[in-house]
């Protein structure tokens, strides 16, 4: 027998979000993303593996599901907004409110990111790069040439300069999106981290769908947990991953084999022609 929502990254062990309940009855049931028939009827969700993909159409209700987790943990965003100001994240705050999340422990970082946000992550960290270098010429400006407060104050900005350079390269608008989103996934993922993924196979060709692979299993054995919104069969592969789909106004557990993203991608894949003369 298949076992559900469980394919071949690690166990629920050491878990740090093992799920969440509702917390009474809600004080906007009428509001957006609790009036979704998929949210209203939810009771509990319980995470069970240290990668949970959401699976499911658009607007089958993964993204505000991401988002809403992400909230009620506190998450810090990757992007150039905080997640209590961000106004797209409205509805996730609502979500977060109607429901009590459970935690086995304390995560020492708690990060959340869309693929769109990478580019503004970017423009954050040139900004702080092209900031500091300013700093550096008043500073160089306002004292004496040569003078010792001149080097302490000015090695320090150029210091500072020097480590974001080191993280994010010189030029972080050098790379492609691709690259970029790769490079700080691997710059922000952390040992013993909880992160919230919104479909990051996006800004990805598939030969770097199968980095990202390689990231996840190589984080989930220094202490990771992940919940992933994505519409990647190749994500999905991930060895004892726990796997949920999103539909017809329900969260349940899904075999690999079943999900409908596998399951086409592996007919058209094995006879495209016959594939396509069918449509």
């Amino acid at each position: 027998m298949k076992r559900a929502g469980s394919r071949r990254a690690g166990t629920a062990t050491g878990l740090f979000l093992t799920g969440l309940r509702r917390g009474g009855a809600p004080r906007e049931p009428d509001r957006f993303p609790l009036s979704l028939p998929i949210f209203r009827s939810l009771e509990r969700l319980d995470f069970r593996a240290r990668v949970t993909f959401l699976v499911g159409e658009n607007g089958c209700g993964k993204s505000t599901l991401l988002e809403g987790l992400a909230a009620g943990t506190g998450a810090v965003a990757a992007g150039g907004r905080d997640l209590e100001r961000d106004p797209t994240l409205a509805a996730a705050r609502v979500f977060a409110r109607a429901f009590r999340l459970q935690r086995a422990r304390h995560p020492r970082v708690t990060l959340f990111l869309r693929a769109e946000d990478v580019f503004g992550f970017t423009l954050r960290v040139r900004d702080q790069m092209d900031g500091l270098r300013g700093v550096e010429d008043e500073l160089r400006a306002a004292l004496p040439e040569g003078s010792w407060g001149q080097r302490l104050a000015v090695g320090a900005a150029a210091k500072e300069r020097a480590a974001l350079a080191r993280r994010y390269g010189t030029d972080p608008d050098a790379r492609s999106h691709g690259e970029t989103f790769l490079h700080l996934l691997q710059q922000r993922l952390q040992p013993r981290g909880l992160y919230f993924l919104d479909e990051p196979e996006t800004p990805l060709s598939p030969t770097r769908v199968l980095a990202l692979l390689a990231i996840l299993q190589d984080r989930t054995d220094q202490d990771c947990q992940f919940v992933i919104a994505t519409h990647s069969p190749i994500l999905m592969a991930l060895p004892h991953a726990q796997l949920l789909l999103l539909e017809g106004g329900t969260i349940a557990p899904i075999a690999y084999e079943d999900v409908e993203h596998v399951r086409i991608t592996r007919a058209f894949l094995d006879d495209p022609g016959n594939f396509l003369r069918r449509l």
